[in-house]
């Protein structure tokens, strides 16, 4: 009979190195949400917002209007905008109350402080369109949050399908030059065609733009919508609940659609935007889950294109569900950000630590 007892030192070493070597060749995932200051460009939108970390109530630093407006841009300081033209740089209790709520929203520590971690959220690029819940009196882009997911007020969306069918085109005369035409129309394919597998929703691309439902550009600075942009990362994109069909890129970004041909550190994945936008032509709003396609910021050099659970519960409350999607696969795509092992070498490591384990105990 094997004493299999009397090898548990041995073991436990083995079990040991393997474990050490797990580590090394496999490093914690960094989240698709957040940010490294060092990855800015000079040119960064919000780079200033650096001077701020460890700034408290009570503190009077010059900038923090600037920080304020910001808030206010994106629902967390809900003021009259005549007020807003007059922020001082005072870190005041309705700015505390501002922060708190931020960080509520996107998970973090609840300090009232612009710590690392708060600063660092606020510096990730990001999408232009608002985070928080605003009165059923304001604009058509209010939003009205349910669980995770939200939706614009009103929960909005595409009601005259024509076949369930929606039209997209891309303009003629606001494109970037560096990326052929033909890669932009196959990022933008794959984007749709992610939403249309999990709704009962088609889209096809039209030579039209004037009547496509969805209308498509890269644009600069103040463009004509009451939605300016704001240069190097910064906002992204913006897009408009239904069914306004607008969905605007900015000009300024490094646009790119393949990692190994684009060097730059400020680089952003095209398709990882559309499919985000995408959400918000369709009628979702922002969502608090990071891993989810609906959260608003996205980290320059990251993909993010797969549709999370978040983003689908969202999505087919509005729709329904197309008949051919099984929650299955999507859970097998959740799984597999954490805990499903893919890499041959992963499953020889994870089995050794389990038979090794078994063996000791």
């Amino acid at each position: 009979m094997f004493q299999f007892f009397s090898y548990k030192p041995l073991l436990l070493i083995i079990f040991l190195l393997t474990l050490s070597l797990n580590l090394h060749l496999f490093p914690a995932r960094t989240l698709p949400g957040t940010f490294i200051s060092g990855d800015l460009s000079p040119n960064a939108t919000w780079n200033n917002f650096l001077n701020f970390i460890d700034a408290g109530k009570g503190a009077n630093l010059t900038g923090i209007s600037e920080l304020k407006t910001y808030f206010h841009r994106f629902g967390y300081l809900q003021i009259p905008d005549n007020v807003a033209k007059n922020f001082t740089d005072v870190f005041d209790d309705t700015f505390e109350s501002a922060v708190l709520n931020y960080q509520r929203n996107f998970g973090l520590s609840t300090t009232g402080k612009l710590d690392a971690d708060t600063v660092t959220q606020i510096m990730s690029p990001r999408c232009g369109v608002s985070d928080t819940v605003k009165s059923s009196t304001d604009n058509s882009n209010n939003i009205h949050v349910t669980k995770h997911y939200a939706y614009f007020y009103g929960e909005p969306r595409w009601g005259r399908l024509a076949h369930d069918t929606l039209t997209y085109a891309f303009s003629g005369n606001h494109m970037i030059g560096y990326i052929s035409l033909s890669e932009v129309r196959e990022a933008f394919r794959r984007s749709f065609s992610r939403w249309s597998a999990v709704i009962p929703v088609n889209f096809t691309e039209t030579d039209d733009y004037s009547s496509a439902d969805i209308k498509i550009g890269f644009y600069k600075g103040d463009h004509g919508d009451g939605e300016p942009f704001d240069g190097v990362l910064g906002v992204l994109a913006h897009a408009f609940s239904p069914e306004n069909g607008r969905l605007h890129l900015d000009e300024a970004e490094t646009w790119a659609v393949d990692f190994k041909s684009s060097k730059s550190k400020v680089a952003v994945d095209l398709e990882s935007v559309a499919t985000h936008e995408i959400g918000h032509i369709l009628g979702l709003a922002h969502s608090s889950v990071k891993d989810a396609i609906m959260y608003p910021s996205l980290s320059p050099r990251t993909k993010k294109v797969d549709l999370k659970v978040d983003d689908v519960e969202g999505i087919q409350a509005l729709y329904g569900s197309n008949p051919n999607f099984h929650y299955s696969s999507l859970m097998e795509s959740d799984l597999s950000s954490g805990w499903v092992i893919k890499s041959p070498l992963k499953w020889l490591t994870c089995l050794l630590i389990f038979v090794v384990v078994g063996l000791l105990f």
